[in-house]
């Protein structure tokens, strides 16, 4: 399905990231895997993972170069893309999947902790795009595959940080998507339920978390790959702007933001006819969204 074509993976050193370049390699992609090895918080760098897996695609009869930059800064994100001009002379696609995690409730969240995230998922996805985005334009053709989570699409517990970059993505996408769709350009989101180290620090002290960490534990990386190989290749050629979730053998259709009721005052409205009449007529609408209904039911990744 990806025969011919050239795709970058950032984050690509292990987990969802790896698989998706594994699977991307066996659909014929030839491929920059990007990593930088650090750690999940974003420390230390390692040119290892990257190499590895570079090593696992030639051995299978595939092609592929390591990148080892930064995607949290605008020059080495750059660098990136130069490296699939340099290794195979074109670029098709992009696939923003790095990332790192600094957990922490938001009232105890220190500044370098909330840059640190959004500089390497919401910056990073920018920088990477953006770096491609006049090659799309000059060939009339290109892919953006990126992460998003349903921490920010839904929510979660100590993740405003993460949340606020994975919601923000979601927005990126949709520019991306309106503004670059004249070039033949898509971009997509996928929200992933995976086991990852990313996640393998979630406090298991009760018996109800060691249950759930055990239900993620059967959400494999892998189970990631065949949407986003599908939407990197040319059988997504009608499928823009849209938000996938993949959870183990599932596959979802996210809704994006919509009104959904409105009400009308011809003589305008106080504060108080806001109190009164407007917010328990909206309110109306609303399913019970608390955290027994099967929206929040879904565990955030």
């Amino acid at each position: 399905m990806l025969e011919g074509k050239v795709i970058v993976v950032t984050g690509a050193g292990g987990g969802i990231g790896r698989d998706i370049a594994l699977a991307m390699a066996r659909a014929g992609a030839r491929l920059v895997v990007n990593d930088i090895g650090a750690s999940v918080a974003g420390e230390g760098s390692d040119a290892g993972p990257a190499q590895q897996v570079v090593n696992e695609i030639r051995a299978a009869g595939g092609q592929a170069v390591a990148n080892t930059d930064s995607v949290s800064e605008s020059r080495s994100a750059a660098r990136i893309v130069t490296a699939a001009l340099d290794g195979f002379g074109r670029i098709d696609g992009v696939v923003n999947n790095a990332g790192i995690l600094r957990d922490r409730f938001f009232h105890k969240m220190s500044d370098e902790e909330w840059d640190a995230v959004i500089k390497v998922h919401l910056y990073g996805s920018y920088y990477v795009s953006r770096a491609a985005a006049p090659h799309f334009k000059e060939q009339q053709s290109g892919v953006y595959v990126h992460m998003t989570s349903t921490s920010g699409l839904i929510g979660n517990f100590g993740q405003a940080n993460y949340a606020a970059a994975k919601l923000g993505i979601a927005a990126l996408s949709k520019s991306i998507a309106l503004d670059m769709q004249k070039f033949n350009v898509r971009s997509n989101c996928i929200a992933p339920f995976a086991w990852s180290r990313m996640i393998g620090s979630i406090p298991t002290e009760t018996d109800a978390e060691k249950q759930r960490v055990e239900r993620m534990k059967q959400m494999t990386p892998a189970k990631i790959a065949p949407l986003a190989v599908c939407l990197a290749s040319d059988a997504a050629a009608d499928t823009n702007g849209q938000i996938f979730a993949v959870r183990n053998n599932e596959i979802f259709l996210i809704s994006q933001p919509r009104p959904v009721r409105s009400v009308h005052r011809s003589e305008g409205w106080s504060p108080e006819t806001v109190a009164s009449h407007a917010l328990p007529a909206l309110k109306a609408q609303y399913f019970d969204l608390d955290r027994s209904g099967d929206v929040f039911s879904w565990d955030p990744i």
